[in-house]
């Protein structure tokens, strides 16, 4: 197992398969893609967990984080995650936040993230904006 990183492309088909498996390939992408840091959790040759890392205003935004179905429960993508917070905390920013998906905000609190009061909704599935103070 190794964390890796790679291109915005390289994360697209693992996004779609997980995340909007139901949507065409432009649904996952996004316009800032290429101004992202993307990283992967690979086991042996195959990349089983993606996320992609955003920088703006001393704030970073981690992104289409995704674990492919088969290898959830595994600790990868926990790895993952840890591993990309690491990451932003050494940079020179205040904190580090996402758009999660209600039903998983708790997975995000055992890494310290906090919801905040802000909420939507897109594609019909329920999002609770969470940070975490880096400083």
């Amino acid at each position: 197992m190794k964390i890796i990183q790679i291109t915005a492309a390289d994360t697209w088909p693992i996004r779609k398969q997980v995340m909007w498996p139901d949507r065409p390939i432009d649904y996952v992408k996004l316009e800032q893609d290429e101004k992202g840091q993307h990283y992967a959790l690979t086991v042996g040759e195959h990349v089983v967990s993606i996320v992609s890392l955003f920088y703006e205003d001393n704030k970073a935004q981690f992104r289409k984080f995704a674990t492919l179905t088969s290898e959830q429960g595994k600790g990868y993508g926990s790895r993952l995650l840890q591993y990309v917070l690491a990451e932003a905390a050494q940079q020179p920013i205040d904190a580090i936040w996402c758009n999660a998906r209600l039903d998983k905000s708790g997975y995000y609190e055992r890494f310290g993230l906090k919801k905040t009061d802000r909420t939507f909704t897109k594609g019909g599935i329920s999002y609770v904006i969470m940070d975490k103070k880096l400083t």
